[in-house]
């Protein structure tokens, strides 16, 4: 039994007549009769009488119809879910994000135009630093990634510039010289506050706040993006760098064996979007 069978068994139900039905389907009245012999062999009774006036159902068609009813419906939208699916429309994608990397305007832009193309789609978002969304892209838990990426990032995963920022230095404000901007080697009597060696190249919303309460206290510098002014402190001015500048990049990242449909949509809006 195809599906063109039951498209010919409900025309003819419907129209009650074979040749209205066989005009409807722009077919020869003879071929869809033998389409409907064909059908009613094959479920093992007969579905309509032919009466003079065209077709009528048997109480054995009559049942049938309403079992059969929904069935062309129901694959057209299984074909068009599957034309979907396959244009990356609908389905999910589990996106991860570090959080500072989300300061920068252009990735809230990037995830709300995205959802907005593609409202069908379920998108599922985490947040958790570089490293960490590095791990869950190999281990397959993340379809896609927005991240800082560095020189050790695997082969195994891809890489899209997205944005890039200036790095600028956090300093406290006693120490501040009152200058557009600051070299390096000005604050070479002041110690480097870093990040903890396990927050790779990302930084965390508490880390950022942690590092700024440091400086704040007068017990460093730091270098952070760009971004990181919008984390207003007490105590705490950032100055560009006088020195050649020296940028961060924001990238996207997704793993060569996982370029799915929906990934490679959104690796699409992301170079569109990107600088």
């Amino acid at each position: 039994m195809e599906l063109r069978h039951i498209r010919y068994f409900l025309a003819v139900a419907e129209e009650g007549n074979f040749t209205r039905a066989a005009r409807r389907l722009g077919i020869g009245q003879p071929p869809l009769s033998q389409q409907i012999r064909d059908l009613e062999r094959e479920v093992g009774v007969q579905l309509f009488h032919r009466v003079p006036h065209g077709a009528e159902l048997t109480p054995a068609g009559a049942v049938f119809r309403d079992r059969v009813a929904e069935l062309p419906g129901a694959a057209s939208a299984a074909a068009e879910a599957a034309r979907r699916a396959a244009r990356g429309e609908i389905g999910e994608l589990r996106l991860g994000i570090t959080g500072t990397a989300a300061l920068n305007p252009v990735v809230p832009r990037l995830i709300r135009d995205f959802r907005a193309e593609r409202p069908g789609l379920a998108l599922h978002l985490t947040e958790a630093n570089s490293l960490r969304l590095r791990d869950d892209l190999l281990e397959g838990r993340l379809d896609v990634a927005i991240l800082r990426s560095s020189i050790g990032d695997p082969p195994e995963l891809r890489f899209w510039p997205l944005a890039d920022e200036a790095l600028l230095a956090a300093l406290p404000v006693a120490t501040d010289p009152g200058t557009p901007r600051v070299a390096l080697g000005d604050l070479a009597e002041l110690p480097l506050i870093l990040t903890p060696r396990d927050f790779g190249t990302s930084l965390h919303d508490a880390a950022v706040a942690s590092i700024l309460s440091m400086v704040s206290a007068g017990l460093g510098f730091s270098l952070l993006p760009e971004s990181m002014r919008q984390f207003s402190v007490e105590g705490v001015v950032f100055r560009p760098l006088s020195d050649p500048e020296t940028r961060v990049a924001i990238s996207v990242a997704a793993r060569r064996s996982g370029m799915t449909a929906t990934v490679t949509a959104f690796v699409d809006k992301a170079r569109q979007l990107g600088r």
